[in-house]
């Protein structure tokens, strides 16, 4: 008799007289979690699961340490390291590997789930510079070493619209501090949204920081990143890309 357990400290919501041998997990449920499992066995993808004490883990739950040495251990060359920050399904990290094969991008978002669409692509289309990171952006800093990152994209994050959860945004004080951090020495930050409010934050946040300086026209050692050949990103209505200096 096989017998489907709970998938969550959650109480289920089924009676308690119903029959645990007839219980099954909700479609969305079931597909979350083949996703899951699947993602552990992917080469191209690692993941932290405790924030308040940062270990990263790579195939089959194994730990790794790849701070300062992603370049060299996971890519295997000495090319240059663009993150995508709140990548969603990765179809924007993708992208970007396909068209800048010099280059080594590496998506990051919580949700794993999302991240399995654009790992399992990278890997069918057998894009060796194209690796995911699940884990939360505040903790980035204990991943890359100083310097080791040499640009950041940020695309239609969560705007938080809510006053109240102001700092929460990809683009408020805190996070410019920890991208500073992980930059090379006047490195840049890419943003693409399409929310005013959430844009219009931006800008505040960038013209109040000394240390940044925005660049106009857009300076960028990949000038055609703005026309991806994904059609989802030719929505975008705003868009700026500003320097951060260790200073």
């Amino acid at each position: 008799m096989t017998i489907y357990r709970r998938f969550s400290n959650q109480p289920s919501k089924r009676p308690s007289t119903f029959p645990e041998r007839l219980y099954r997990p909700p479609i969305g449920r079931k597909n979350k979690l083949h996703k899951f499992a699947e993602v552990l066995s992917f080469p191209n993808v690692y993941e932290c699961y405790n924030v308040r004490q940062p270990v990263l883990v790579g195939v089959g739950l194994k730990a790794v340490d790849l701070k300062g040495r992603w370049a060299q251990e996971h890519f295997l060359n000495d090319h240059p390291i663009t993150l995508e920050l709140a990548c969603g399904g990765g179809e924007y990290t993708v992208a970007l590997a396909r068209q800048f094969p010099g280059r080594n991008f590496i998506g990051v978002d919580v949700k794993g789930n999302r991240i399995w669409k654009g790992a399992k692509a990278a890997l069918e289309g057998a894009l060796t510079n194209a690796a995911f990171l699940r884990t939360r952006i505040e903790i980035i800093d204990h991943f890359f070493a100083p310097g080791e990152v040499d640009e950041i994209w940020i695309t239609f994050p969560d705007p938080f619209p809510r006053g109240s959860k102001e700092n929460r945004r990809l683009t408020a004080a805190f996070f410019l501090d920890k991208y500073r951090s992980i930059l090379r020495q006047g490195g840049v930050v890419h943003l693409k949204h399409d929310d005013p409010g959430f844009y219009r934050f931006t800008l505040d946040t960038i013209e109040a920081d000394p240390r940044c300086t925005f660049c106009t026209p857009m300076t960028t050692s990949m000038p055609n990143l703005f026309h991806t050949p994904n059609s989802v990103f030719k929505r975008f209505t705003n868009a700026c890309t500003w320097k951060q200096e260790k200073r």
